[in-house]
């Protein structure tokens, strides 16, 4: 059973899917390991690290010549895993909605494609969710890059020349990146406030500390999704939080918005007008902004400034912390592999619930029904 892991050519993807922690974990189970040259350097991982822990050093040729699993962070082009034998698992973040033409090379290669991030979230899943762990870490992250875009302290201050007011930071969307923002604006000494679609996350806002923002005279609409993620609201719905949001965000001096939908463009939360009642100098971190964005204006790769409001748009947030996304996705890897390895076999056998749900295709054919059609 030949692993190969291969070094990211993506732009501005600094991490790696392997970790020479793993490495000597996958050696234990008895896989033999391959890692593309410099593969981890972007992330502080040196070739040699890999090669005590186990593995063979090569060109991405010889690395993908026989092997049966080839690991990414995003997924290889097809042309590069010629040599990788028939049917070999592709275990990436494969981006199979935004990506399309890509899944059917693979099927058409007869490569097995599993997308790490269609794993679902089930109890016994939560160690191998890649969506989560990244997730975390671009929270953390949209907190320092507004901290860094800000000209004034987080935390109030009282001095012999006067007091510095906290900072009032707002995060709209509280999945595990808001929770994570809450949590890091809360540390920096922020006054912190969250919003969401869904009733079940006020619990969680007032948790760490938080005051939480809800339209409270909408009955019925609880805006939970399958796997905890969040749905698309009624129209009478959205008119009250855009209400209940234009008067807040007035307010406000940072404001982290994560909010994603699967499978679909990220929903408008903050509008070109919004914006525009803001105070001169405020920061808004938009982290759905490779999905189209969830404040008008923000633009993909770029800091942008509109009425006098800084709008972050960075791409690949959790690259931006390469180190510890790469052990965190690593750690992600293996405990999916190790979870279905067959010491008889010498090699990992999926079952039905999570191998159905995230593999992309087999034997020829695209096999996953959530891209049927």
């Amino acid at each position: 059973m030949k692993i190969a892991v291969l070094k990211e050519t993506a732009p501005g993807e600094r991490r790696v899917a392997a970790t020479p922690e793993t490495v000597k974990k996958f050696v234990a189970l008895g896989a033999e390991l391959a890692v593309e040259r410099d593969a981890g350097a972007a992330a502080a991982f040196a070739d040699q690290g890999y090669a005590d822990a186990g593995a063979t050093i090569g060109d991405r040729a010889s690395v993908v010549q026989g092997a049966d699993i080839v690991l990414g962070v995003q997924g290889p082009d097809v042309a590069s895993l010629t040599g990788a034998k028939p049917g070999a698992w592709i275990v990436a973040g494969l981006n199979p909605f935004g990506d399309r033409a890509r899944v059917d090379a693979y099927a058409a290669a007869g490569f097995e494609a599993l997308a790490m991030e269609f794993m679902p979230r089930i109890t016994r899943a939560q160690s191998m969710d890649i969506l989560s762990s990244q997730s975390n870490l671009a929270g953390y992250k949209a907190v320092l890059d507004a901290a860094a875009e800000y000209g004034r302290a987080f935390p109030m201050m009282m001095t012999a020349a006067g007091t510095v007011s906290a900072a009032k930071c707002f995060v709209m969307g509280v999945g595990v990146a808001g929770l994570q923002a809450i949590a890091t604006a809360r540390r920096l000494g922020a006054q912190v406030s969250a919003t969401d679609v869904r009733s079940a996350t006020k619990e969680q806002i007032l948790s760490l500390g938080a005051k939480p923002i809800f339209v409270e005279n909408v009955a019925g609409i609880e805006g939970e999704g399958s796997g905890g993620y969040a749905t698309e609201m009624s129209p009478e719905y959205q008119k009250a939080q855009a209400e209940l949001v234009s008067g807040h965000l007035a307010k406000q001096d940072i404001v982290i918005t994560t909010a994603l939908i699967p499978g679909r463009p990220a929903p408008r939360l903050i509008s070109d007008a919004q914006l525009a009642t803001m105070r001169p100098g405020s920061v808004v971190v938009d982290l759905a902004v490779e999905q189209g964005g969830n404040v008008e204006g923000a633009v993909a790769g770029e800091v942008v400034e509109r009425h006098g409001v800084k709008i972050v748009g960075h791409r690949n947030v959790p690259s931006r912390l390469p180190a510890d996304a790469s052990a965190l996705f690593s750690r992600n890897l293996f405990n999916f592999l190790s979870a279905f390895w067959d010491k008889d076999q010498g090699r990992p056998v999926l079952d039905a619930e999570i191998g159905d749900a995230i593999r992309l295709t087999k034997d020829g054919k695209v096999v996953n029904e959530r891209l049927a059609g």
